[in-house]
């Protein structure tokens, strides 16, 4: 999806100069940033930007659902533009998160197994070594 403001206001979010750049650049970068990264990067095109504007606004996004918040790494939330169903991967090694596909016969628990409980929302995270990272370090062999 390329029309950032568009999809703002589809989720109920009006667009300013900073929201759409934020949300374009969770569009263009499928890297799962932290809120560090996504300032350093638009700092230089937006310098009236601040962390505090780019953290209240990825909170923003998360509350009305546009975007994913993720909690995979203990020390810092890492957020996902792409809302498709999907699971996340950790490379305990390079530190970087992965989309992992899942199929669509995945089944998660339903209602009368929730108990009275109504998820929102659902969080497929792995933790492990890249094959890269597990390469180097000879966990696999190739």
């Amino acid at each position: 999806m390329n029309n950032a403001k568009q999809y703002l206001i589809d989720n109920g979010i009006k667009p300013s100069v900073q929201r759409i750049a934020i949300m374009k650049y969770l569009f263009e970068h499928r890297t799962h940033p932290t809120v560090d990264d996504i300032f350093h990067d638009l700092h230089d095109a937006i310098p009236t930007l601040s962390k505090t504007t780019v953290y209240n606004t990825l909170k923003l996004f998360a509350e009305k659902g546009a975007i994913l918040s993720l909690t995979i790494d203990e020390k810092k939330v890492r957020f996902d533009g792409y809302k498709q169903r999907h699971a996340h991967f950790r490379c305990l090694g390079c530190d970087e998160v992965f989309d992992i596909p899942l199929d669509h016969d995945v089944e998660f628990p339903q209602e009368d197994r929730l108990r009275g409980f109504e998820a929102v929302e659902t969080h497929v995270y792995h933790r492990g070594y890249c094959s890269e990272c597990a390469k180097d370090k000879k966990l696999i062999n190739y």
